[in-house]
């Protein structure tokens, strides 16, 4: 399983307060509201761990078909700007984010092997979906392959796992 997010830092900064009063208690818990408030850069990591929560909500939903807004019972377990994970109601999801031009973009997986398995997708490419989840037909097997897709601003991205 995978999940995918990106953030566009430019259009969150103008579109998005996180500085309003009640934001980061919605939203985070108390060890990341911690982690935003002891960074040189707050902005950057309030965006970085909602792109994991983000990600990883992707998975989650496809694995116990749950969907709602709950961004606050996702933990981010924080290694680094780059590596992490999220819990959830005992599952736990492993995340990678990358910060250049502007912008923040996890991949979350819920095994770490899947990490040298994600492919990305061409943003031309015939995209279905079932219950608001993606998936694209193969065009050797015309099997039905999971997919994630995120987009915010100027920027889209799309993964698969190859076999």
């Amino acid at each position: 399983m995978i999940g995918n997010d990106i953030v566009d830092l430019d259009l969150a900064s103008k579109e998005s307060n996180w500085k309003r009063k009640g934001f980061l208690k919605k939203i985070f818990t108390i060890n990341e509201q911690k982690l935003i408030a002891s960074t040189e850069f707050p902005d950057v990591m309030v965006w970085n761990l909602w792109s994991r929560k983000e990600a990883a909500y992707k998975i989650y939903n496809r694995e116990t078909g749950i969907r709602g807004f709950f961004p606050s019972q996702l933990e981010c377990v924080y290694q680094n700007a780059i590596l992490g994970s999220v819990l959830i109601k005992g599952r736990c999801y492993f995340t990678q984010s990358t910060i250049k031009n502007n912008t923040i973009y996890t991949i979350a997986v819920a095994n770490k092997e899947h990490f040298r398995r994600i492919k990305s997708i061409n943003p031309s490419i015939e995209i279905l979906k079932k219950n608001g989840i993606p998936f694209i037909i193969d065009s050797n097997s015309m099997l039905e392959k999971p997919i994630s897709i995120t987009h915010h601003g100027k920027y889209w991205k799309g993964i698969q796992l190859i076999d």
